[in-house]
């Protein structure tokens, strides 16, 4: 039987085909993308398209749209092996992270993708993107079962954890990069997977959540930061949670505005997670001064996670109606593969 693959696309670069008459590029179809990608009948699987009625800019993305594709796949979930979802690159990380929490004990393979070009372009990188993320999300292991199963992003020959990327770059087909977790596979001659950092197969039943928190704030930290714009931060009605981008390991000034703005924030349950600013390494609150003051006040580590994946984890976590210390920690812990604690 013929493994079957369903492509979403949201919209974005990659499924943009100029128009023979008008010139114009519009969102593609599944005929027109099998004729520009000839390549993808020869694997033999089922492709089916679902399209957006309005394709979104990446720029556009908004929390409704990921629970809008965790819905979709949660109703194709049983008659597809595998999903591929054409996105803009912009937000990419952001969609891949937000889909890893809202789908838990995900047992088969939803891969991101996308391009720098458009499919119909002579130079793209789209073709190349496209036929690997449908290999990917089509493989299976000796016993049958998705040889990736968990949400993933596929750029330029990598696959990385979809809730460990970031993207680096505006204008190289290496778009993205993952600081803190090696590529789950690596596409050459053929695609070679490293078996030790893919999630294992879940031993629980599917499951999709359907409800994100819009609670959370960030700031990052820079020198001669406004102690009044600060504050007005954490005075935001509707904030119960900030995720303060701190310099190097996780540190901040020992101003006493600082300090204590921190403090009384904290002190009315609300919580406050430190991630670096820096592109790879980790948290460690107490190294140095400058952040044992901000541990001795109550602000928590979020190790190595990515901004993207901290925004849509506390997102997920608020959505499920956490708080206080529970909150806490769910957000120290890694809940599908998006931290470290060393």
């Amino acid at each position: 039987m013929s493994r079957r693959i369903l492509i979403i696309y949201t919209g974005g670069t990659i499924g943009m085909i100029k128009d023979p008459e008008s010139g114009i590029l519009r969102p593609f179809d599944l005929d027109r993308i099998l004729q520009q990608v000839p390549e993808l009948s020869t694997f033999g699987y089922t492709l089916d398209a679902e399209a957006f009625a309005q394709p979104i800019d990446s720029s556009n993305m908004q929390p409704a749209i990921w629970l809008e594709l965790a819905g979709i796949i949660e109703k194709k979930y049983a008659a597809y092996d595998g999903f591929v979802i054409l996105h803009g690159s912009d937000t990419m990380a952001y969609t891949a992270s937000a889909l890893s929490f809202l789908l838990e004990n995900l047992g088969k393979s939803v891969v991101l993708t996308g391009s720098q070009l458009p499919i119909g372009h002579v130079r793209t990188d789209a073709k190349e993107n496209l036929i690997t993320s449908i290999e990917i999300a089509a493989a299976t292991k000796n016993d049958g079962s998705s040889r990736v199963p968990e949400v993933c992003l596929y750029f330029d020959y990598q696959l990385y954890r979809g809730n460990r990327v970031i993207k680096y770059n505006a204008e190289k087909f290496e778009a993205f990069h993952s600081p803190n977790h090696p590529p789950l596979a690596e596409a050459g001659i053929r695609i070679r997977y490293h078996d030790n950092y893919i999630l294992p197969q879940p031993q629980q039943a599917f499951k999709v959540h359907h409800r994100l928190g819009s609670e959370v704030g960030s700031v990052k930290l820079f020198p001669g930061m406004s102690q009044a714009v600060f504050e007005a931060i954490l005075q935001a009605p509707e904030l119960s949670l900030l995720i303060l981008e701190g310099y190097g390991a996780g540190n901040g000034p020992t101003e006493a505005w600082f300090l204590q703005g921190l403090a009384r924030f904290i002190q009315t349950g609300k919580t406050v997670m430190a991630i670096t600013q820096c592109h790879g390494g980790s948290v460690e609150l107490g190294k140095y001064e400058t952040s044992a003051k901000m541990l001795e006040i109550g602000v928590i580590s979020g190790h190595d996670i990515t901004f993207e994946a901290s925004v849509t984890k506390a997102m997920f976590l608020l959505g499920q109606g956490l708080r206080g210390q529970q909150l806490e920690n769910e957000l120290q812990r890694p809940v599908r593969g998006e931290l470290s604690k060393f």
